[in-house]
């Protein structure tokens, strides 16, 4: 799995993109990787180039960079500036939203869920169970995260103290409905499925992070009421494929977006954050 540290990338041009440098795959078998493999099964095709457009603090293209880390897949990705978005991005982009997902320079693909069904359709290995139950039954748990990830999201951009609380109080409904589906799951985990990363897991994994980074600012004591979930929470963010998926400073360049948003919770964060997005 190539490392997403500040490090390990280097920029090429226009539009700003990031490359890794010195990607590590590991092989399925001696000299073969799983990109490779897929070349092979698909007569030969391999995408050239992958380009993954961002922003540094979205957790929506954050689901599909988990995807293809888990699927060791080489990438490039081109954080763009969300006040001034290039008239490039907005040609491929019809929301002019993040994630967009540009394959050999030619098509685009929108929408994280689109984007991961589809590296899931075109690309070794499989991530989705093989069973059709519980495939559409993992497909229809993606389906509820904008729910899951909304109680989140409007919590921790909350303009004042009276907001904040009132929509924390509203976490502990998705955050019910997950510890119940993950009951009815009947593994042993750690991940939804059992011992192997989903997509279902790496649709979630973005937002229990931002839960995370809120609780960390001004605590909740919401999740502790919720030991599956909980446990889920801590092996998605122990996950390579997770902690590769983001800018190695995630949690400071999240912080400094709520300053930079003057949200609430920015009271809470300490100036050092400030310039973390350029770092």
């Amino acid at each position: 799995m190539g490392s997403k540290t500040e490090s390990n990338l280097i920029f090429s041009g226009e539009p700003q993109i990031l490359k890794r440098k010195n990607d590590t795959l590991t092989p399925l078998k001696p000299s073969i990787t799983p990109f490779e493999e897929h070349a092979i099964i698909t007569g030969g095709h391999m995408p050239s180039t992958f380009l993954l457009c961002s922003f540094k603090t979205c957790p929506w293209v954050q689901r599909a960079a988990i995807v293809l880390q888990e699927k060791k897949i080489p990438y490039d990705i081109s954080y763009i500036d969300r006040d001034n978005r290039p008239a490039w991005f907005l040609a491929i982009s019809p929301h002019s939203k993040v994630p967009v997902l540009q394959i050999d320079g030619k098509d685009s693909i929108f929408e994280s869920n689109a984007i991961a069904e589809y590296l899931e359709e075109a690309t070794t290995p499989r991530l989705h169970p093989a069973d059709p139950i519980a495939r559409a039954r993992n497909r229809a748990w993606t389906d509820y995260v904008p729910t899951f990830a909304s109680a989140i999201s409007t919590t921790m951009y909350a303009d004042s103290e009276e907001e904040f609380t009132a929509r924390a109080a509203k976490i502990s409904g998705p955050f019910g409905k997950l510890e119940e589906a993950l009951a009815k799951q009947g593994n042993a985990g750690p991940y939804f499925n059992g011992p192997k990363l989903s997509l279902v897991d790496a649709a979630y994994a973005p937002f229990l992070q931002r839960y995370t980074f809120m609780d960390r600012l001004r605590p909740l004591g919401i999740i502790e009421s919720f030991p599956r979930l909980s446990a889920w929470r801590d092996a998605l963010l122990a996950t390579p494929a997770v902690k590769a998926s983001t800018v190695s400073n995630i949690e400071a360049v999240w912080q400094e977006n709520l300053i930079l948003r003057r949200r609430w919770l920015a009271k809470f964060v300490s100036d050092n954050v400030r310039g973390a997005a350029a770092a």
